[in-house]
């Protein structure tokens, strides 16, 4: 089975509860790749559904998982999660145990430009795998949410307690759907329901539209990059290793309906971000002020006490280390993502 990382007395029901196969929604991207090499490397069966869709070179993604390609305990159904045929085949063939459901359309500033798209994708599709999932009486689904819906909240660091009823974004809105359709199918349907609310994650593979991709790659390369508002603004970075094993720990202790912030909890200003990028790539960055995007909210902070009780997560990548081991990604693979 490999390397388990039990953190509690309940090692007979944790290995129970990841029984059975577990279908990775995006599982090709970003937080899902990553997720499903710690799958694997566990023993465990996965399916992956992927629509490889153009938010960027789907190039990059099938290079995320072309090492599993070969693997029996890997298949990738490539489709939508906004097609409920396809969808219904998938569950039907490979039965399921569990999902955990990754996919989504990405990004606040995309979702104002274009908010119909990110409904379909993220409302409708998350939907979709509900009702698959009741109807299959899976064990458990997992839903990754966002640190977005917290909105403007004035109150730091954010807990899952707080009010999170006025969000900045349609992309913060459909997460905020996410979580309370999943309420909804957990209050009638009994489907045991995490949702995690994932705090500004980084590291390989990191979305090329990111700060830390965009950043990396422009100043390695001498070219100037978009400081939006003063550098003030503060976000709680999560290196990629440290939610892969918050989202582990959910898969293995079901709960009737939770939520969980799996962040860092710290907070690094965007020009204190930039002046560490500086360090780690060893050049200076010619930056071009710009106004604040609708949308971009001053500071996200994570209260991790509860994922910390119930959850036995603990962080453990600062963001310095974190952004050296993104720079030796970077070198390592940028003529490859610049192809």
């Amino acid at each position: 089975m490999g390397k388990m990382f039990w953190r509690n007395t309940e090692h007979m029901e944790c290995i129970r509860a990841l029984e059975g196969k577990i279908l990775v929604t995006g599982g090709a991207g970003f937080i899902g790749s990553h997720v499903v090499d710690a799958l694997l490397a566990r023993g465990r069966e996965v399916v992956v559904v992927d629509n490889f869709n153009d938010y960027y070179d789907p190039r990059r993604k099938r290079r995320n998982i072309a090492s599993h390609l070969d693997d029996k305990a890997f298949t990738l159904a490539e489709g939508s999660i906004e097609d409920f045929s396809f969808l219904q085949k998938v569950f039907e063939r490979y039965k399921p145990h569990k999902v955990l459901h990754l996919a989504a359309r990405a990004g606040v500033r995309p979702s104002i430009q274009d908010p119909l798209l990110y409904k379909v994708s993220n409302v409708d599709g998350t939907q979709n795998i509900l009702e698959l999932a009741r109807r299959n009486a899976l064990g458990q689904f997992v839903f990754a949410s966002s640190s977005s819906v917290y909105g403007g909240n004035i109150k730091i660091p954010f807990s899952e307690e707080d009010r999170v009823d006025q969000p900045f974004s349609p992309y913060a809105a459909t997460k905020r759907m996410g979580e309370l359709l999943g309420y909804t199918y957990s209050h009638l349907f009994e489907l045991p329901v995490t949702c995690l609310r994932f705090f500004t994650v980084y590291g390989p593979r990191g979305r090329p539209d990111m700060a830390p991709y965009l950043f990396t790659d422009a100043i390695s390369n001498g070219r100037p990059i978009e400081m939006f508002g003063d550098g003030s603004t503060r976000r709680d970075y999560t290196y990629i290793s440290d939610i892969v094993s918050g989202v582990l720990a959910s898969l293995e202790k079901p709960f009737a309906y939770e939520i969980f912030n799996l962040g860092n909890s710290q907070t690094v200003s965007l020009r204190d971000f930039i002046s560490t990028v500086e360090d780690v790539v060893g050049k200076e960055a010619i930056i071009q002020q710009r106004n604040l995007f609708p949308g971009d909210v001053p500071v996200t902070f994570a209260d991790i006490s509860k994922a910390k009780k119930m959850l036995g997560y603990s962080p453990v990548v600062p963001v310095k280390d974190g952004l050296r081991h993104f720079f030796e990604w970077y070198s390592r693979n940028s003529m490859l993502e610049s192809d």
